[in-house]
């Protein structure tokens, strides 16, 4: 049976990133309390109030998706293939790369707020999608976490009486869904994050 829990954005924590660059808010992480060296997976929104270089995390995949603001570009500099730039400048724009990555940020016009998913390579597989508008999956995996990015949106799990009502910054955690029925309604945006860890 899958467990499902509620998360508001309002209860969510201010912390200092690695870095002391800017402020997170840690969304879910598993195993839950874990540090930011122990995590397997790690859900959270930051803030970023200027431009420079995100923390390293070696050994994690991370997924950055754009909420709010003007945008960033986050350039990323190796010794084989020189300079790399990703542009992040619409509403829900994404970019993917490994955590030990060189990369620097620069804002657009001014401060930004983004979504990030990190994963600890070989322990776990993460991916993102995004959901807009009415929508109808069948979810399946270790933990599916659903991210109300913007607006408001019902969702419709399985044969539940009632649906959960999502604003921004809310997210819905199901752990454990095997073949569940999602129905989503509204004119709201999702992120769809879907988790499997490696087999042992």
């Amino acid at each position: 049976m899958a467990t499902v829990t509620l998360i508001r954005g309002a209860d969510l924590v201010a912390a200092p990133w690695k870095n002391g660059g800017g402020v997170t808010r840690e969304v879910a992480a598993f195993p839950e309390g874990a540090g930011l060296d122990a995590f397997v997976w790690r859900v959270s929104v930051a803030d970023v109030a200027q431009a420079g270089p995100f923390s390293r995390f070696v050994g994690i995949d991370r997924t950055l998706a754009l909420l709010s603001g003007a945008g960033m570009l986050l350039d990323e500099t190796d010794n084989v293939n020189g300079l790399k730039t990703r542009a992040l400048t619409q509403p829900l724009d994404i970019a993917r790369f490994a955590g030990e990555a060189q990369i620097d940020a620069r804002l657009v016009d001014g401060a930004t707020r983004d979504f990030n998913l990190m994963v600890r390579r070989g322990a776990a597989a993460g991916e993102v999608e995004v959901w807009r508008g009415d929508t109808q999956r069948d979810l399946s995996a270790d933990v599916v976490l659903l991210f109300c990015a913007s607006g408001s949106v019902e969702v419709q799990l399985g044969n539940r009486a009632q649906p959960f009502s999502l604003n921004a910054d809310d997210t819905l955690r199901i752990d454990t869904p095997q073949s569940l029925s999602c129905t989503v309604k509204g004119a709201g945006a999702l992120l769809a994050i879907t988790i499997r860890y490696a087999q042992r």
